[in-house]
């Protein structure tokens, strides 16, 4: 795939490189040709500054001298290296750089000094001309092909929307595939969700992948029909200002910056929040939910039961993932049917209730606090798109058992006592009942949870979610005090203990 730019002044062709900076990710390269003072170096720094965590200026210098630059403190790491000074392979190879590409990207000044390509996914940007009369052709090869692509298909999109032209920028993302920008335009400032329909994976039992079983949502569509229909019922979810389902791309109302978990890291009053948060429950608790729901263009999303055979699946993580990471062996056919009997038995008991719309994901990192709004419109609440049909109590454990912060135990405990008087006053409810399935559900959110973070670890090379295990550990050992999750309790006391 070729790309030509025309005309370009130097701040523009600045702007290109940081809008490249927001497909920055380990093991990519850029290789940057021209003559002298083409602005190789330029681009190379606006690149860098993208991918800064701040908005201070930070000191850039040419590597002309070093040879290679490494900048650790980014959002994705980066080393730029000039060849200009390299006068042969042998040279090249005493620099080590295929190294750095594990962790790093890479911008490689003078590449055709290289004695082959440094990575097959790499972009060569030929930059000719210069003050406003700079032409750039792009070139990609690997995964730079289909990143490429997909920056021209939201440009488009972008470019048909109340903020056309506006200059984007990283925002937040999270532990999913989906990405987030945000896209300043002259009057509005809206958030960019890019949720391209994945493709399922393999098939790890009776024929359908991890997604289907576990009812993940496979495409932008549950986010818009699940929003739209929050929204309309007064809830602060981020309103759909412009989607395209087909493509997977939706502009969204940005919620603030006020996240529950960001609150909490900063030491501030979250009394009044958190009891929010708790009232919102309460009042879909309720409600009746729909199965399905209309999405912009004429379709139908249609919300799962969380059956069985969806929360076994989830709690079979732990013996795929956690037990290899923990004792550096696969667990025998005995003790995985033994773990997965238990658990049958504990999520048949629970037995038949009117179920819910259940977000799955209502914890701190998904919770913003919106003051200046009204009642149960203060709780900013985003990540809806694994919404399914499930018990009250699911998130209500999310929330109380975060799995991201420590919610203290007595704190967990006076709001859980909160939200039980609140659903008495609402009419006939059974909290001896709740607080068992609450502790069911907790202990499998909390088994799930143990081995997502052990597979985000091994399969995904995302090893900080490691340091959340102790915490899901605590979690799960209290859950497991309830007296009806004895047998489970045994069975992780002789096999993993916490």
């Amino acid at each position: 795939m070729i790309i030509e730019r025309r005309s370009l002044s130097l701040p523009v062709m600045e702007a290109l490189a940081r809008e490249l900076s927001l497909w920055a990710r380990p093991g990519l390269a850029i290789h940057l040709s021209g003559d002298l003072g083409a602005g190789k170096s330029a681009f190379a720094r606006a690149f860098i500054r993208g991918l800064a965590l701040d908005d201070r200026e930070f000191d850039i210098p040419s590597p002309s001298f070093s040879l290679v630059q490494s900048y650790d403190a980014l959002r994705v790491p980066v080393v730029h290296v000039d060849l200009y000074r390299i006068s042969s392979a042998a040279e090249v190879a005493e620099l080590g750089l295929e190294e750095f590409l594990a962790k790093s990207l890479m911008i490689i000044e003078w590449p055709e000094k290289l004695p082959e390509n440094i990575s097959p996914d790499h972009l060569k940007i030929s930059i000719t001309g210069s003050g406003d009369a700079r032409d750039l052709k792009l070139e990609t090869a690997g995964k730079w092909i289909e990143t490429l692509k997909r920056d021209e298909a939201i440009k488009g999109f972008v470019n048909q929307s109340q903020v056309a032209g506006g200059t984007r920028s990283h925002f937040e993302g999270d532990a999913s595939a989906r990405r987030y920008e945000r896209v300043a335009g002259k009057a509005d400032t809206l958030l960019l969700m890019d949720m391209p329909s994945r493709p399922d994976g393999p098939v790890v039992k009776n024929g359908k992948p991890y997604s289907a079983i576990a009812h993940l949502a496979e495409g932008i569509s549950a986010v818009v029909g699940i929003n739209d229909y929050l929204f309309n019922l007064d809830y602060s979810v981020p309103r759909i200002y412009a989607a395209d389902v087909k493509q997977g791309l939706a502009l969204i109302e940005p919620l603030g910056d006020k996240v529950f978990s960001r609150m909490m890291a900063q030491g501030e009053d979250m009394g009044e929040p958190m009891k929010a948060a708790v009232d919102v429950l309460s009042d879909m608790a309720a409600r009746k939910w729909p199965s399905k729901v209309p999405v912009q263009g004429g379709a139908e999303h249609h919300i799962a039961r969380y059956d069985l055979e969806a929360m076994l699946i989830e709690v079979d993580l732990l013996p795929s993932w956690f037990w290899p990471l923990q004792k550096k062996s696969a667990p025998g056919d005995d003790v995985k049917a033994e773990f997965s009997a238990i658990w049958q038995a504990l999520l048949a008991s629970i037995g038949t209730h009117q179920p819910v719309w259940t977000l799955r994901d209502y914890h701190s990192p998904n919770l913003l606090w919106l003051p200046e709004r009204k009642g149960l419109r203060r709780v900013g609440i985003i990540d809806t798109q694994d919404c399914v049909m499930g018990h009250p109590s699911y998130d209500l454990v999310s929330m109380l058992q975060d799995a991201r912060v420590d919610i203290d135990f007595k704190r967990a405990d006076d709001l859980f006592d909160y939200y039980c008087g609140l659903r008495s006053a609402q009419g006939q409810f059974d909290a001896r009942e709740f607080s068992r399935v609450f502790a069911i559900l907790g202990a499998q959110r909390a088994t799930k949870i143990l081995g997502i973070f052990a597979r985000l670890s091994k399969r995904d090379g995302k090893p900080i979610y490691l340091n959340h295990i102790p915490r899901v550990s605590r979690y799960l050992k209290r859950n497991l005090e309830h007296p009806d999750l004895a047998v489970l309790k045994t069975w992780y006391e002789r096999n993993l203990p916490l």
